[in-house]
């Protein structure tokens, strides 16, 4: 839990994390700079309800993260959806996460946009917003357009937009799209090169590489 000014904005940004990788890193760096957030929590999912299981156990997946992170104070990685060993909900997480931090702490609830789009697929998805702001990250040069949006995500978004100065300003409730130039990683092309025996280099963090190696994951 940050020890810092209990007004400050808090990111949060789950994910499988199978494994951690530098796009992983990359848009929690963006999002902590573009939104003024005091610090981003990574928080990896024990049992993904919308994915298939994760190649990794939710043990080796938050080792992973940490090992990500240890080098930079401004990102620090919540255990709880591992240790609960059971379906990892996003509801559920808030909730939680609002009994430990108090009712005025701004929570950021960072996605892709790949991951908004899909948000009405989510439990009590609606509810969201009455935990956490929602950030979305953007590619250059793209607008998030309520008329290119689902229509449940258009009845519920196009009253929340903000700007980021909005997030300091209350606890919750806000829709507020950041630009990240995205990074062409992915976890499922690591896996596989792992299992292929190719190089990892300059895809994840070293000490990462050095724990998939030690642990033959991925094989």
């Amino acid at each position: 839990m940050s020890q810092t000014d209990p007004g400050t904005p808090l990111g949060l940004f789950g994910g499988t994390f199978d494994p951690i990788h530098y796009g992983h890193l990359r848009l929690a760096e963006t999002a902590r700079e573009a939104l003024g957030l005091d610090q981003v929590r990574l928080i990896p999912a024990g049992q993904p309800p919308h994915r298939a299981t994760p190649g990794a156990s939710g043990e080796a997946r938050l080792a992973m993260a940490r090992l990500a992170v240890a080098d930079n104070p401004l990102l620090e990685v919540d255990p709880a959806e591992v240790d609960a060993r059971q379906a990892s909900f996003t509801i559920l997480t808030l909730e939680r996460l609002r009994r430990e931090l108090g009712p005025t702490r701004p929570l950021v609830l960072l996605l892709g946009m790949d991951a908004f789009l899909g948000l009405p697929t989510w439990r009590r998805w609606t509810e969201l917003f009455d935990y956490a702001h929602i950030a979305v990250a953007n590619r250059p040069g793209y607008h998030l357009d309520d008329a290119h949006l689902p229509p449940a995500l258009q009845a519920l978004c196009s009253a929340r937009r903000a700007e980021p100065a909005t997030l300091v300003t209350s606890a919750c409730g806000a829709l507020v799209p950041f630009v990240m130039t995205p990074l062409a990683i992915s976890a499922t092309d690591i896996r596989g090169r792992q299992a292929a025996g190719l190089s990892l280099r300059y895809l994840l963090p070293p000490a990462v590489i050095d724990y998939i190696s030690l642990h033959q994951l991925y094989l």
